[in-house]
C-alpha cells in the first residue's frame, strides 16, 4: 500500500461524507494511547480506541499532526511536512509481521510512568529497535516497498538523505552543516548519498513501515464508520527538510537565514505574544508558480486523512512577522497573506477538498470573509465564550453558533474543562455556571453537553474532558517547552461503561453515528 492510495480497494465506504451532517467525535492524539513501550502507537490500542468510538456512537477521531517531532517534541515543529513519526510505529505489530522478536524490545526501559511520554528515552531506545526491523525488511523486501519509494520519491529522497545527514552531524540543524551541504551543492549531495546509502535506505524503510501501519489503521477505522480529522500546521520548522530542500519557498536571506519569523502578537493571554520561530513563506514566489508547493501539500494530506484541519487559518489572510533574532513577539508587524487566491488555485487543481479552518486567535472582518468565501467550517471553543480578557466571547457562546462549524469545549492548546473550571478567573467561571446552568456535582460534563446540544454540525470533545481530568493532563501550554505533548491515558480508560454513557449523550442530542446504530 502506498501513501498515494491510503484507502484500500476492499475497504467499505463509510456512511459519512464530511462535516455537514450532525455528528460528534473525540480529540486524542495517538501518542496519548496506553502502551507498554513508552508512547501510544498505531497498534492494538489504536484499534481498541476505534472500537470504543464505534460503540460510543462517535463518527470522528481527531488527532494532532502525525509528522516526526522535532524541537520541544512538538508535532507542530517537524523535520518534514510529509513524513510520518517513527515513534508511532507499533513494535508488537512489527513482531507479528516477523520483523522483530519481542525479546528484542520488551525488556528495554521505556519510562517509569504509564501516564506520560519520556521523549528523551524514546529517542535513545526506539531507533536501534527499528534498525533491527528494517534490516529484516531489507533482507526480504515486499513488492510494495520499491513501489512506495517510487511514488513518494518527490519528498522521500530528500527526507531520507536529510535524516541521514542529521545523524552524521549529531542532530545539529542543517544551518550549521558544511556550506556545501547547507547550500545543496550537487557534488556534495551525490557524495553524501553514496557514503550514507545504508542510512538513507534505513530512513526509507522506516517511512514504509509507518505508512503501512497507518493505512491499515485507517482502513480499520473506515470499516467501523470512523473518520480521521487530521491536522496540518500552517508553518514548517526552520530545521526541516522542507526549508533545506526548497529554500526559495521561504523568506530567507543570502545566508539562508530567516528574515522574519512566525508568531502571534501580545494579547490578553500573553503580554509578550507567542514567538514560534518558524520561517515565513515567500508568498510572491509561491504565487508565481501557481502555489504548487501548497497544492502538493494539501493534496497529500487530504489523501492521508478524511478531513484536514488547517492550523492558524487566519495566517492566510494576514500573518504576524517578527524580526529574526527577537526574544519576544512584541516587535512584530502584520503582513498581507495570499488570501482567497491560494484556495482558488488549490480547488482549481484538486477540486473541492474536505477542509476545516482553525479560525481562532485575533480575527478581523477580512479573516471572516476569507473563511466564508472558501466555505470551510470554522471552529468554536466554549472556553473562549466566558473569557473576559479579550472581549470576543460573544461569538463563542453556543446560542450564536452557525451550523457550519465544529464546536469544542477546548482544544489541545487549552486547559482541560475541569482545569478551566478550577483555575479560570472566578467571574468567568461564575458566568459559565449561570449561562449553562452547571451542576457542580457533574464536573466537566455540563460543559460537554453545551457543545453537544449546540446547532453546530460537528462536536469534538477532548478525551481528557470526557474523563474529567484536571490541569495535570493538559496536552500543551502555548509558548512553553519542556512539559508539553506528554499526556497519556491510563490503561482501561476506554471502558464499556464510558462508551455507553457517551453513546446515550450522543443519541440524546441527535449526533449518533449511522454506522454505530447497530453496535
Amino acid at each position: 500500500m502506498t501513501i498515494t492510495d491510503t484507502t484500500p480497494a476492499h475497504a467499505e465506504t463509510p456512511s459519512w461524507k464530511g462535516l455537514n451532517t450532525r455528528s460528534s467525535g473525540l480529540l486524542m492524539h495517538i501518542t496519548s494511547l496506553p502502551s507498554p513501550y513508552g508512547i501510544g502507537t498505531m497498534g492494538a490500542e489504536a484499534r481498541n480506541f476505534i472500537d470504543f468510538l464505534h460503540a460510543a456512537g462517535q463518527r470522528w477521531w481527531q488527532i494532532l499532526p502525525i509528522c516526526p517531532t522535532g524541537y520541544g517534541d512538538s508535532p507542530y515543529q517537524s523535520f518534514s511536512t510529509f513524513a510520518g513519526n517513527p515513534y508511532l510505529i507499533d513494535l508488537d505489530d512489527l513482531a507479528a509481521d516477523g520483523l522483530l522478536n519481542q525479546t528484542e524490545y520488551a525488556h528495554l526501559d521505556w519510562g517509569s510512568s504509564p501516564l506520560s511520554v519520556d521523549y528523551g528515552l524514546l529517542y535513545r531506545q526506539r531507533f536501534s529497535v527499528l534498525r533491527l526491523a528494517c534490516a529484516r525488511l531489507r533482507a526480504n523486501p515486499p513488492a510494495e516497498f520499491p513501489v512506495f519509494c517510487n511514488q513518494n520519491a518527490f519528498w522521500l529522497e530528500d527526507y531520507a538523505l536529510f535524516m541521514a545527514l542529521k545523524e552524521v552531524h549529531h542532530g545539529a540543524p542543517w544551518s550549521e552543516w558544511d556550506p556545501s551541504l547547507r547550500e545543496r551543492n550537487h557534488l556534495a549531495l551525490a557524495r553524501a548519498r553514496q557514503s550514507l546509502v545504508q542510512d538513507v535506505i534505513f530512513w526509507k524503510c522506516v517511512q514504509f513501515l509507518f505508512f503501512r501501519q497507518w493505512n491499515a489503521l485507517k482502513a480499520y477505522a473506515s470499516r467501523s464508520g470512523v473518520g480521521f480529522i487530521g491536522d496540518l500546521p500552517i508553518y514548517v520548522s526552520g530545521d526541516s527538510v522542507d526549508v533545506w530542500a526548497q529554500p526559495e519557498q521561504f523568506q530567507l536571506d543570502g545566508a539562508r537565514q530567516p528574515i522574519e519569523v512566525a508568531g502571534c502578537p501580545p494579547d490578553g493571554f500573553s503580554a509578550d505574544g507567542q514567538l514560534w520561530g518558524n520561517p515565513l513563506f515567500d508568498w510572491d514566489f509561491m504565487e508565481s508558480d501557481g502555489f504548487q508547493w501548497w497544492i502538493r501539500r494539501i493534496d497529500y494530506q487530504c489523501r492521508i486523512y478524511d478531513i484536514l484541519r488547517i492550523d492558524h487559518f487566519r495566517g492566510f489572510d494576514s500573518y504576524y512577522a517578527i524580526p529574526h533574532g527577537a526574544s519576544t513577539a512584541q516587535k512584530g508587524r502584520w503582513r498581507q497573506g495570499p488570501g482567497l487566491r491560494l484556495f482558488q488555485a488549490v480547488e482549481a487543481a484538486l477540486g473541492p477538498r474536505p477542509i476545516l479552518a482553525e479560525d481562532l486567535g485575533f480575527l478581523t472582518p477580512s479573516v471572516h470573509r476569507l473563511r466564508e468565501d472558501t466555505g470551510f467550517p470554522g471552529m468554536k471553543v466554549l472556553q473562549f465564550a466566558f473569557d473576559s480578557r479579550d472581549g470576543s466571547g460573544s461569538v463563542y457562546l453556543p446560542h450564536s453558533y452557525p451550523r457550519n462549524c465544529v464546536a469544542y469545549v477546548g482544544t489541545h492548546d487549552n486547559d482541560t474543562a475541569l482545569g478551566w473550571l478550577e483555575h479560570a478567573a472566578p467571574e468567568d467561571v461564575a458566568y459559565a455556571r449561570e449561562y449553562l446552568h452547571l451542576d457542580p456535582a457533574e464536573g466537566a460534563w455540563g460543559l460537554l453537553r453545551a457543545v453537544w446540544a449546540s446547532v453546530a454540525d460537528t462536536a469534538i470533545l477532548q478525551m481528557q474532558d470526557v474523563l474529567c481530568l484536571g490541569s495535570e493532563s493538559r496536552m500543551n501550554t502555548p509558548s512553553t517547552v519542556g512539559h508539553n505533548w506528554q499526556w497519556r491515558a491510563a490503561p482501561g480508560f476506554n471502558c464499556p461503561e464510558l462508551a455507553a454513557r457517551l453513546r446515550r449523550e450522543t443519541e440524546l442530542y441527535g449526533r449518533l453515528s449511522a454506522a454505530s446504530e447497530h453496535p
